[in-house]
């Protein structure tokens, strides 16, 4: 399933915020600063992923059910509960 890209922005914005937080954490690291700022911004980093990863699926669980409850909707773009859910908990 292809994803709205203008419904993905925001996701992008996350993104490009983690991977800057990740960039500081590399460095933090690579310049021997504290253990303990290290593990609360690698914390942060790790909360912004899951949550672009929540909004990803969310936005492709609302997609899937416009389609696959529009009258001329593509039958193969159908709800797949099974597959969005074992999506879902590869973020857990």
């Amino acid at each position: 399933m292809q994803l709205d890209p203008q419904k993905m922005t925001a996701v992008v914005n996350r993104l490009r915020r983690a991977e800057g937080q990740l960039s500081a954490v590399r460095r933090a690291v690579e310049e021997g600063r504290d253990c303990e700022q290290i593990v609360v911004q690698l914390a942060a980093v790790s909360r912004a992923l899951d949550k672009a990863g929540f909004a990803i699926i969310a936005t492709g669980m609302q997609q899937c059910l416009v389609e696959s409850q529009s009258p001329d909707g593509d039958p193969t773009q159908t709800l797949d509960v099974a597959k969005l859910e074992r999506l879902f908990l590869s973020l857990a």
